[in-house]
């Protein structure tokens, strides 16, 4: 089997944390908004830092939780999401390069795995995140689930 080229904690898309884009050429012009649209908070540019705590996370089949801590270390990103009631209030490390999306008006980001597939994932340790060998442990399980997909 190739190893999967899949780098969890990188995003796979910054301009998905700047809430996407449906792509561009240089010489095309910026596509019309909805009615309205101008009117409220605008997505921020690449580059500018974003908190997305509190932020509503949702699987591809439904909401996990919401975004409870986000780092921005250059070499390991990730989310912690408290699932509240739906997992009896358990906490899960979610790497950044499951996300697909960032939804800033909705407050949303979308991430590309099924509620099971974050409900199996390895234990959240609020005292080992941020160590390398509990993100290399959750990094490969996210790895294999990308592989499955």
């Amino acid at each position: 089997m190739q190893p999967s080229t899949f780098n969890p904690w990188a995003w796979r898309d910054p301009a998905a944390l700047a809430g996407g884009y449906a792509g561009a050429s240089p010489d095309a012009a910026p596509p019309d908004g909805p009615e309205g649209a101008g009117d409220g908070p605008d997505a921020p540019g690449p580059g500018t830092p974003v908190d997305l705590v509190g932020y509503r996370v949702e699987a591809t089949d439904g909401r996990i939780g919401s975004v409870d801590a986000a780092s921005d270390d250059t070499d390991a990103r990730w989310l912690v999401v408290d699932t509240g009631p739906w997992i009896f209030g358990r906490k899960v490390l979610l790497p950044v390069g499951t996300v697909t999306r960032v939804d800033h008006l909705d407050r949303t980001v979308h991430v590309d795995r099924t509620r099971e597939q974050v409900k199996e994932s390895p234990a959240f340790d609020p005292d080992a995140y941020r160590e390398t060998g509990y993100r290399d442990r959750v990094g490969d399980y996210y790895r294999e689930t990308y592989r499955q997909r």
